[in-house]
């Protein structure tokens, strides 16, 4: 699988980078208070991230003045998994390089997306970047064997905790999986095992190869 830089054309579709910002505080706080675990972790919102200035400046610049909540997603990865979106852009920035494998809504088919469709792309440390909504994501991966990441994660308050309980109206409510989180599982997924919309079709990526 071909890995590309968020700098290349091809990134285009999917986002872009946030220029102007000063994310040296931001990373220092991101690597001093949150935990490099083995697989991958979670979390919407980090006190501490939040308490920062560059907060405001993402807030009322990068999302227009809406509440935003600063959190972190953290560890370990190679594999594809899922992928989700929102109704929102996320920013994304780390404290070392990371790759991103992500989609096109536009490429989900019948409710279900073919993973050949899915691309890497290599973002380098202190970049900040903006996935649009538009755009399928998941978790992170290392961008070299063996090495973790810790990257901000950026989103509208309230994304990704409790979702509503709905009656599905259409097939897109069959992928609510949390609060503005639509997921598509690979059906190799603890996601899928846990009862998310299995909506991968195709080979569960593995980039371990391309970054030994």
């Amino acid at each position: 699988m071909k890995i590309y830089s968020i700098h290349d054309p091809e990134f285009a579709p999917y986002g872009k980078v946030l220029s102007g910002y000063d994310t040296e505080a931001l990373l220092k706080t991101l690597d001093g208070v949150t935990p490099l675990p083995e697989g991958v972790e979670y979390v919407p919102s980090q006190p501490e991230l939040e308490a920062l200035p560059i907060a405001g400046q993402l807030a009322s610049n990068a999302y227009g003045g809406m509440p935003i909540q600063l959190g972190w997603c953290n560890g370990h990865n190679t594999r594809l998994n899922c992928l989700e979106y929102h109704r929102d852009s996320e920013l994304n920035c780390g404290t070392a390089d990371f790759i991103l494998l992500v989609a096109r809504a536009d490429e989900i088919i019948g409710g279900k997306l073919d993973t050949a469709k899915v691309k890497a792309f290599l973002a380098p440390a202190g970049e900040l970047v903006e996935v649009y909504a538009t755009t399928l994501h998941y978790a992170p991966c290392s961008a070299r064997a063996g090495a973790g990441f810790k990257v901000l994660i950026v989103l509208p308050l309230g994304t990704n905790e409790a979702g509503p309980e709905i009656l599905p109206l259409n097939n897109e409510d069959r992928m609510l999986w949390a609060r503005n989180k639509w997921l598509l599982a690979h059906p190799d997924s603890s996601e899928a095992a846990a009862g998310a919309y299995v909506g991968l079709a195709g080979e569960n990526i593995d980039i371990g190869k391309e970054i030994e």
